[in-house]
């Protein structure tokens, strides 16, 4: 039931605007850089099986479920997770805090994301400068790299990309978000078919290895070798992918959802969200690097480049192959304006959660909320700028990027199959709905979904601490990975004090949003 008396709130222009919108929040840096690496380091097409059953019965479902709650939230005036869960549980007064995760775990992403995205930007600016079009080697490509993030130009990239994200979030859903998405999807998309066509057009890149060419490449992305689903790592990195390039499991979607009407649809447009995201990722961001480093690099190679890490083949290999072909800077400025429009369209969506629980339960206007917002969240990001080499940026992924994301997701599963109910659920979700789902999916829904996500959640936090040895299974808590990330017993020595640090401030951030909370129902209850 709708509350009527829920305060008016903004809203979309139009369906292909929240689908545009909600693509562009999926449509991020995982999609043409994480993607790419994740297939390459874990077997290619090995990699496709279990990512495409964890599309099928996680990502699309947790889809599904997040835009229903976020239209059925909407309804009472709440466009955040405290307050939508709130709703969905009304005689339980704790549950409105496990929603404090939809806040903080957007907050914590973009203290990291906004800083990488703005080295897109000082990319694609350098691209097109004689300083970059001379670097031709792997060493000169690699040694800018580390030139770039030590010099005084990613402080001024990193403030132009933050004021970039304020100002399209301070003219709000509508003529913000909405408009931003509208021009800049088309042109990413353009600009990565563009792409495309000149990746698979390119002869061998390799004078030695003339075999090497980026058809193959493709053939290596979508042959399985079947050993590699033996290992469990492949189907948890799989669908840790599908978490991140889908934007589930993070509170974003609840936000943008919460500003539909209760008869706009939810399972078509969702669908159509996540078909936009997974062809920018799989068709076109899969497609242009790895054929691309294949023709360059060769097979054994790829997989040595994305092992020290997943963004090498973005930032090192693809600026490689660019500055060794004609007009290579063009297609390298091209690369980078495509990375930093999707990074843009993810980012500002990051923000809109702490902006909306500002308006929602405090009343603060749009232009307040947005401003109290840019300066405390650009206090945040610093750590990352400043104490990246401290390992800040990956204990800042694991805690927002990694952890909050499955935790969340098994919530809100848990909560919408089997506390609002599966029945009361599976009719919301058809409330003009424009097409029928299969039953099947009211069974992976209330079932299978939340059981992954358990299994996915136990292995994370388990990982390593079970052992069979000489037929006894056994459990050592201290092999765990929760006890080796709690007692930093892998963290360098020279990063403990930074990596204490970070925690002691994401700890703040949350208690205070939890008190946030506590005190936006003591006014509501007053009122």
């Amino acid at each position: 039931m709708v509350n009527n008396n829920a305060k008016n709130r903004e809203s979309w222009g139009s369906r292909l605007g929240i689908i545009l919108a909600v693509a562009g929040s999926a449509v991020g840096l995982g999609n043409f850089l994480r993607f790419p690496g994740l297939a390459a380091r874990n077997g290619g097409g090995a990699f496709m099986i279990p990512y495409i059953i964890a599309l099928l019965i996680l990502g699309i479902p947790l889809m599904w479920i997040e835009w229903t709650i976020g239209r059925f939230g909407g309804g009472f005036g709440h466009g955040t997770a405290p307050g939508i869960f709130h709703n969905m549980w009304t005689k339980n007064r704790f549950i409105k805090y496990f929603g404090v995760i939809g806040i903080f775990g957007p907050i914590v992403i973009l203290m990291y994301y906004t800083y990488i995205e703005s080295w897109l930007l000082g990319y694609a600016f350098y691209s097109i400068t004689p300083q970059y079009s001379a670097l031709s080697t792997t060493e000169q490509v690699a040694g800018f790299f580390s030139y770039y993030l030590n010099s005084n130009a990613r402080y001024i990239f990193f403030v132009i990309t933050f004021v970039i994200n304020i100002v399209i979030i301070y003219f709000g859903i509508k003529k913000g978000i909405e408009k931003f998405c509208n021009w800049a999807m088309p042109v990413l998309f353009i600009l990565a078919i563009f792409l495309l066509i000149r990746v698979l057009t390119l002869g061998p890149l390799n004078v030695s290895n003339p075999d090497w060419t980026p058809i193959k490449g493709l053939n290596y992305l979508w042959k399985p070798d079947f050993t590699k689903l033996k290992d469990a790592k492949v189907w948890l990195d799989a669908a840790g992918q599908i978490f991140f390039t889908l934007s589930v499991g993070i509170g974003v979607i609840l936000t943008y959802a919460s500003y539909l009407k209760k008869q706009d649809d939810v399972i078509l447009s969702g669908l159509t969200s996540s078909a936009t995201n997974e062809f920018a990722e799989v068709i076109l961001g899969g497609s242009i690097i790895i054929p691309a480093a294949f023709a360059f690099l060769g097979p054994e190679n790829i997989v040595n480049v994305v092992n020290s890490s997943v963004f090498s083949l973005g930032f090192i290999t693809m600026p490689m192959i660019f500055n060794n072909i004609t007009f290579g800077n063009v297609f390298a400025f091209m690369w980078f304006i495509l990375l930093f429009l999707a990074g843009v369209t993810s980012s500002v969506s990051l923000a809109q959660p702490a902006v909306t629980f500002l308006e929602d339960e405090f009343d603060i206007p749009k232009n307040n909320a947005v401003i109290s917002f840019a300066t405390i969240t650009f206090l945040f990001c610093l750590p990352s700028v400043f104490l990246m080499n401290y390992g800040v940026v990956d204990e800042l992924d694991f805690w927002g990027g990694t952890f909050s994301l499955v935790l969340f997701g098994c919530i809100e599963s848990i909560l919408f199959s089997w506390i609002f109910g599966i029945d009361r659920a599976w009719d919301e979700m058809h409330t003009g709905a424009d097409i029928r789902l299969p039953k099947i999916y009211k069974f992976i829904i209330k079932y299978v979904t939340p059981v992954v996500l358990i299994i996915i959640l136990g292995s994370y936090l388990f990982q390593g601490g079970i052992n069979f040895n000489k037929g006894f299974l056994w459990f050592d808590v201290r092999q765990t990975n929760i006890y080796k990330v709690i007692t930093l017993v892998e963290v360098p020595k020279e990063n403990i004090s930074a990596i204490l640090f970070t925690r002691i401030y994401l700890l703040t951030i949350f208690v205070i949003l939890a008190v946030m909370v506590r005190e936006a129902w003591k006014k509501r209850r007053k009122n």
